[in-house]
């Protein structure tokens, strides 16, 4: 008896293995979509709906906002619903085009510079075509003719290019036999469907000898079913193949037709670089190099149609033509702007379907219509949410601005990072001048200095020190934030090339008298600043209290902008060793922070295309919020005099950060740097001091917070 029993248990679970490996495909982790509120997730369905009400009065048929691996936003119109079909129009040359080709160089059956040829027999020995690659056909550089005339309608477009749209006979002979070279190959930039046909002529060629054989069941059992997309959610090639030269060719240029989520299931996989729920579908390298700028000619770019650079069938806004956008976007679209959107660094995905944004008649071109109705609304959302703590803010007036460090005339000192150490002291650097009265005799490019007293009181105090340096401006190691953690007090230097680039680590036991210099450098970063707590690095948060968090901009360079500020960490008892070192990556499914000690790998923790520069980060204990000062210099505008900054609050140091303040012109000149010292924070949080470096002074000013 107890024989049969085991036998009938071993029988059930092999019937339930073989059943899991047959309904699922696989015993693959399973993902499904889940919906939170936008506002969890640095975003605001107030302003949202405003974006899709513009959307539905252009013809929308499907909105869908994805954030931190949580839709935070879905939309259809009354005709249209989760589950029904869209076409794709051109967004097919990424979802089909991209997407297959990428699979094919990940296997190694193709090379992206592979002559055509190879995987086209015919135009071995044609003149101008058996100078076509791979790259050219995926990055409309080929040369080979479109099958387009003045917006003329498919069906009246004359001779083979009416015969192509009609797929008479079939659109890929067409292609390869009579549509001409009008270039070149990979001389200039035209638009071609016919060179993205002749690109599904070559990957399907390549497929000749692999477990699939044609771009559908390539896609189907390499993409689509793995990352649980369903058979009936999507379709390709205008519903057929066609069979030409032995291969089974289906279209990557149109024909495609998919449901939001379904898209949206692509460009999350594009996102996590290949890697779907652990298991790696496709080399995050090739994902790279797909939505990677491809090096090929740029398009034109008219008034009112930004259009992008080429990836490899993929677009990407490499050199910031979508100029509020951020630079590591890539997107596939098609007519109509059918279209996908997604943004590394704000770990963010658009879909949108419908009708064209734009009007042509008001210079609004395809890609203008896309930039001005949703690209911009929606990242200028994320980089505007309103704080949900601080309703308001109060400067006191600005003849009641303290000033100090004033120096010889108007060459006084700017910079003033600060810390606030165990001898109750907060300690300060300045640069490029000569500090506090009495002021050192000869003007140093960094100096140290102590502020002793309250506010209301407060003296300065200059340190002579071995750390300090007379290289002015770039040529010279200044101090871009300062930390005291258990009596040793820390510092980051920009500039540690002496020419503007890198952050440098030194540490000093006494004060700031004498330094001791880190062999290492961070050459990825050129503003490294601590996020300052309370006195000796007490009143850190209990989860945070043994790792101390820093800043900065993405950029090597101290003097340039970039799109993005990235955070990382380190044990508070590792602050002097490179390899104990981790930086944010993003957040992660779980709603916590993601983090890596490769640097290569780091992601941002705030984007603001092309405004992120300067900064501090102060945890106001009183409102459970850490402040962050930012400048925002448009330009090269001397900031000393006039200019504005932003402030911003978040629950984490990763966020979500949303706006305190913002200003482009202050009623004084806000300098270069600012900080609110933690010691000059009243008990509740509501009343604090900005310290900056307006008018090359060392400069304070009183604020009060308005708070829910």
């Amino acid at each position: 008896m107890k024989f049969k029993i085991a036998k009938c248990l071993i029988l059930l679970v092999f019937i339930t293995f073989i059943s899991g490996k047959v309904e699922g495909k696989s015993m693959e982790k399973s993902f499904k979509w889940r919906t939170e509120a936008p506002e969890s997730h640095g975003m605001s369905k107030v302003k949202l709906d405003e974006i899709r009400d513009s959307l539905a009065t252009r013809g929308t048929k499907t909105f869908l906002v994805i954030r931190h691996d949580k839709i935070v936003y879905e939309w259809y119109a009354q005709d249209f619903d989760q589950k029904k079909q869209h076409y794709t129009a051109s967004l097919a040359k990424a979802l089909v085009g991209g997407t297959s080709l990428m699979l094919a160089l990940n296997d190694g059956l193709i090379d992206v510079d592979d002559p055509a040829w190879k995987y086209i027999p015919a135009w071995k020995d044609h003149p101008e075509k058996s100078k076509i690659t791979i790259r050219h056909l995926a990055t409309h550089s080929s040369g080979i003719e479109d099958a387009e005339y003045k917006g003329m309608p498919h069906d009246q477009l004359p001779g083979w290019k009416g015969a192509f749209w009609k797929r008479d006979p079939d659109p890929f002979s067409i292609s390869r036999d009579q549509a001409p070279v009008i270039f070149p190959p990979g001389d200039d930039y035209a638009y071609s469907n016919t060179g993205m046909a002749m690109l599904a002529y070559a990957v399907t060629s390549s497929l000749k000898n692999a477990p699939q054989s044609d771009i559908l069941s390539l896609l189907r059992e390499r993409i689509m079913r793995p990352i649980g997309v369903a058979d009936g959610d999507w379709s390709i090639g205008y519903g057929r193949a066609y069979e030409i030269d032995g291969l089974k060719l289906y279209a990557n240029w149109g024909g495609g037709s998919y449901t939001a989520r379904a898209v949206a299931s692509v460009g999350r996989l594009m996102l996590k670089k290949g890697n779907w729920e652990g298991k790696q579908l496709v080399s995050s390298d090739w994902v790279e190099k797909m939505v990677t700028y491809a090096g090929t000619p740029l398009p034109d770019r008219p008034a009112g149609n930004p259009s992008p650079a080429s990836g490899l069938g993929w677009w990407v806004n490499y050199d910031g033509v979508w100029s509020s956008v951020p630079k590591d976007a890539f997107a596939g679209a098609g007519a109509g702007n059918q279209v996908l959107l997604v943004f590394p660094s704000l770990d963010l995905i658009i879909v949108r379907n419908g009708a064209t944004l734009g009007k042509e008649s008001e210079g609004e071109g395809f890609w203008g219509g896309l930039e001005k109705y949703l690209f911009n609304p929606v990242c200028q959302m994320i980089t505007n949410s309103k704080s949900p703590i601080i309703t308001d803010i109060e400067w006191s007036p600005a003849e009641s601005i303290i000033r100090k460090a004033t120096g010889k005339g108007k060459d006084g000192s700017d910079n003033w990072p600060m810390t606030w150490a165990d001898d109750d002291n907060l300690y300060t650097a300045y640069g490029d001048g000569y500090g506090f009265d009495p002021i050192v005799p000869n003007k140093l490019g960094l100096g140290f200095a102590k502020i002793i007293g309250n506010v209301e009181n407060f003296s300065g105090e200059n340190i002579r020190s071995d750390g300090e340096n007379t290289g002015i401006g770039r040529s010279g190691k200044k101090a871009s934030g300062l930390l005291m953690v258990d009596g040793i007090l820390y510092m980051w230097a920009r500039n540690a090339d002496n020419n503007g680039n890198h952050c440098q680590l030194a540490w000093s036991k006494d004060y700031a008298k004498t330094w001791t210099w880190r062999d290492w450098k961070f050459e990825e970063l050129g503003y490294l600043t601590f996020i300052n707590f309370g006195k000796d690095y007490t009143g850190v948060p209990e989860k945070h209290k043994n790792y101390v968090y820093m800043v900065s901009h993405d950029n090597p360079n101290a003097y340039e902008s970039a799109d993005h500020f990235i955070l990382a960490r380190v044990p508070k008892d590792k602050i002097t060793k490179r390899d104990a070192y981790e930086f944010f990556v993003k957040i992660g499914s779980d709603g916590e922070p993601v983090w890596t000690n490769d640097i290569q790998k780091r992601g941002s923790v705030f984007t603001n295309p092309g405004r992120c520069r300067r900064s501090s980060i102060s945890y106001n204990a009183g409102l459970n919020r850490y402040l962050w000062w930012q400048q925002d210099r448009v330009g090269d505008a001397d900031t000393r005099f006039s200019g504005g900054f932003g402030i911003y609050d978040a629950p984490e140091p990763w966020g979500p950060w949303t706006v305190v303040y913002h200003t482009n012109d202050w009623d004084v000149g806000p300098g270069e740097s600012g900080c609110f010292p933690t010691k000059w924070m009243s008990g509740d949080g509501k009343t604090c001091y900005l310290v900056f470096s307006g008018n090359d002074n060392f400069s304070v000013r009183e604020v009060k917070f308005i708070v829910k």
